[in-house]
């Protein structure tokens, strides 16, 4: 029910934010009629809109941070929250519920300095992958960090897209890190 509740939300939050007409392109029909090599594994929580935690097939639970994407900050102490972070979790969390099989495929480098497992993550049912959905609906924007790179290109496109119709965070917040406004 939850869940249920999450995903209406973040759909609504989509509806307020403006933008053109046309609903954001899905990208699960460009992905492969194959999964990419991986590790297999079920979500266990949203952390935030990029980060996950994913019980792998051998039992390990990994903090898992989405590569070549950046939401809006909620959680970190050192920043403030902002703008459309509070959505872009709740969207990831709609796209990821608890439970959820998902694919994590590796780029170059295997952790960030956090120690979170760096990956694109697809999810198993239809094959969708989650880093692009969330570039394309403007719930994250590109974030090139080399040598991690192998989809940099496409989700910059998806990006620049995003940004042209003014979805998401560019029609609410009018890009990203814009600090959230709070009624006092």
């Amino acid at each position: 029910m939850l869940a249920l509740a999450l995903a209406l939300a973040a759909l609504l939050a989509l509806a307020a934010c403006g933008g053109g007409d046309d609903p954001p392109a899905t990208t699960s029909l460009r992905s492969p009629a194959e999964l990419p090599a991986g590790l297999d594994g079920r979500v266990v929580s949203v952390t935030d809109g990029d980060t996950i935690r994913v019980e792998l097939a051998s039992g390990a639970v990994e903090r898992v941070r989405l590569t070549g994407i950046d939401t809006p900050e909620t959680k970190d102490p050192r920043t403030v929250v902002e703008c459309f972070g509070k959505e872009a979790s709740a969207h990831t969390l709609a796209l990821l519920p608890p439970g959820t099989a998902v694919r994590l495929e590796r780029d170059v480098e295997l952790r960030d300095r956090y120690g979170r497992l760096l990956a694109y993550v697809w999810r198993v049912s239809d094959r969708l992958f989650v880093n692009e959905e969330l570039v394309a609906g403007g719930w994250a924007v590109p974030y090139r960090y080399p040598p991690n790179v192998k989809y940099a290109d496409e989700i910059s496109r998806l990006g620049a897209e995003a940004r042209r119709r003014n979805l998401g965070l560019w029609g609410k917040c009018g890009g990203p890190n814009t600090p959230a406004v709070t009624k006092g």
